[in-house]
């Protein structure tokens, strides 16, 4: 029992030892061991977009994704739709060649005229009423989509405000900070807006750039030609002409709430539907102006 006291008390005590010793740095013998060279890191998904904008079918892999998180349960509503259109004009099928049978007679496994008439009638209504429901969300998609992709165009469009010195920047740089109006129209159009904000046309003075400084708004004008293709909106905002009752007119009086368009391609790109439906509509486009008002928040 002594030997068997000793050798316990013995154990307790390396214990004891061991929590004095010093611990072993395991950092500084890492440190110490020779560089190894750095393997690349793999991700399951690549952080870029490759291929993600390329445009097929008029759209991008981009936008179609979007519109299928927005409507999710679209595509499940066009295949129940469209397998549900499949199965009625196949029972439609048999159905008619039931009946040609029982009119023309001499079939043994042909139903009743009447009966067969029925069928057809129901079969017929399903293949109609499912067909449209197809159809109508195909074209809900792809409203969708002219929808997505315009936003998108809508955000890259880029413009210079008119305080010199500033450098060029896209719409949706202003998403967060400020109301942005697109106001399109012909060149006596684009000389009245610059009136309206550049001189003093009633007894008071104007302060209206002062008031959309206030409300961050930020007006950008558009020149459209003939063609209603956009042209120079800078130079004509400069060299507008200041009528009878315009007094004290400075063409750079509005310059921190104003914007010029620039890259007119884009720009043909995004007004050309625009133009074309107010046009349609017997709206005089060149005369009177349209107006496109982005919300701050885009």
């Amino acid at each position: 029992i002594t030997k068997f006291s000793s050798l316990l008390v013995f154990a307790c005590m390396l214990k004891i030892t061991a929590a004095f010793t010093k611990p072993c740095d395991n950092l500084s013998i890492l440190s110490n061991r020779p560089s190894q060279k750095t393997l690349p890191i793999l991700f399951s998904t690549p952080n870029n977009d490759d291929g993600l904008g390329e445009k097929f079918g008029g759209f991008t892999a981009k936008q179609r994704l979007r519109e299928e998180v927005e409507s999710p349960f679209r595509k499940v509503r066009l295949a129940a739709f469209g397998f549900t259109t499949a199965s009625a004009s196949l029972a439609l099928y048999f159905s008619a060649l039931s009946a040609i049978k029982a009119n023309i007679g001499g079939f043994d496994d042909a139903p009743p005229l009447a009966d067969a008439l029925q069928t057809c009638g129901i079969n017929a209504a399903g293949v109609l009423v499912c067909g449209s429901l197809a159809l109508r969300e195909i074209k809900v998609g792809k409203d969708n989509l002219a929808r997505i992709a315009k936003g998108g165009l809508l955000a890259r469009l880029t413009v210079e405000p008119a305080v010199e010195g500033s450098g060029r920047r896209e719409l949706k740089e202003y998403r967060r900070e400020s109301r942005v109006v697109i106001a399109a129209g012909g060149a006596d159009y684009i000389n009245r807006l610059c009136m309206s904000l550049c001189s003093d046309q009633l007894a008071d003075e104007n302060t209206l750039p002062s008031a959309l400084l206030g409300i961050d708004m930020v007006i950008v004008p558009v020149l459209l030609d003939n063609n209603y293709e956009v042209r120079d909106s800078r130079t004509a905002w400069r060299n507008a002409e200041p009528g009878e009752n315009d007094r004290n007119f400075e063409n750079t009086r509005a310059d921190e709430v104003v914007a010029f368009p620039e890259g007119p391609s884009m720009w043909n790109e995004y007004l050309k539907s625009d133009a074309e439906t107010a046009q349609g509509q017997g709206f005089d486009v060149l005369d009177k102006g349209i107006t496109i008002t982005v919300k701050k928040n885009g």
